[in-house]
């Protein structure tokens, strides 16, 4: 009874997971760390962008605007920057706002399995 729980959940969870809108981190600022989220509409990646002289801009993008060519049009105040474009919720944070969400995502799947367990 408790395999086919735990089966039931799972499948539960990625049907709900499809329909969400991916969400990102919002900010352009000097700090390399960003509080501010937004629900990405049309567009389909996160972006994080770090000018050469210290700024860091994170935001929503069109995946298909993840290049060179077209974020030097995009920022053409920008000089020399590098850029990481990706395409899951919150994944343009900084490194180590990355590795505290994949540690709660762990956590939550550890709980969710020892619940179905018990």
């Amino acid at each position: 009874m408790n395999a086919s729980l735990l089966i039931g959940l799972v499948c539960f969870l990625a049907t709900f997971s499809l329909g969400s809108t991916l969400q990102c981190y919002k900010c352009s600022d000097y700090s390399g760390r960003c509080s501010y989220t937004q629900d990405c509409t049309y567009e389909d990646a996160c972006l994080s962008l770090s000018e050469r002289g210290g700024k860091t801009i994170r935001r929503c993008i069109r995946y298909t605007d993840c290049d060179n060519a077209r974020l030097s049009q995009m920022f053409p105040a920008v000089s020399g920057f590098t850029y990481r474009c990706c395409s899951s919720n919150l994944c343009n944070g900084s490194p180590a706002t990355m590795i505290s969400t994949s540690f709660l995502g762990l956590l939550a799947s550890f709980a969710v399995f020892w619940c179905c367990l018990i």
